[in-house]
């Protein structure tokens, strides 16, 4: 069932761009709804290692990394890669904890909220050694989720055949 809210045809740009946010959120947890842990594991085809469990689990890592890294300074290595093994978001989910791996995601967009919360469009995090604003990355992180949600489709008519927006 489609839970998910269309954003608003008009509205101001910070309105609009935390609603498109929260819409690619809600389309990848749609795209995952109603599967079990099996199926959310299963890979794409090969050489590629994706699943629907390793986009959940690296969209986690990217919302810590925008979010705390970049824009709240915080010194927050990543869960699932380091410097060894920089694709285990998507490469270890074999016998990963589909709970867990929801739970760390869900977690690390509240903080999302949060810090967007908190902030003005033009406030800057850093990045590189670089000001980034606000604006930039939800701006890029509705343009990942968008990607991903892309391969999230693929994987899950893959699967059982559903397909949607």
């Amino acid at each position: 069932m489609d839970t998910r809210r269309d954003p608003p045809y008009v509205a101001p740009e910070r309105e609009m761009l935390e609603n498109w946010l929260e819409y690619h959120r809600a389309t990848l947890a749609q795209k995952c709804d109603g599967l079990s842990d099996a199926q959310l594991r299963e890979r794409s085809v090969p050489p590629s290692t994706m699943s629907l469990l390793g986009l959940v689990r690296h969209m986690a890592e990217v919302e810590r990394n925008w979010f705390r890294r970049v824009l709240s300074h915080e010194d927050a290595a990543g869960r699932y890669f380091d410097d060894d093994n920089i694709d285990g978001d998507f490469d270890d989910v074999d016998t990963a904890s589909v709970d867990e791996g929801f739970e760390y995601w869900r977690d690390e967009c509240e903080n999302a909220r949060a810090v967007t919360a908190r902030m003005q469009l033009d406030d800057t995090g850093t990045r590189h050694g670089e000001p980034c604003s606000l604006r930039w990355v939800l701006v890029h992180m509705i343009e990942e989720y968008a990607r991903h949600n892309g391969h999230a489709d693929l994987l899950r008519e893959r699967i059982d055949g559903v397909t949607g927006d």
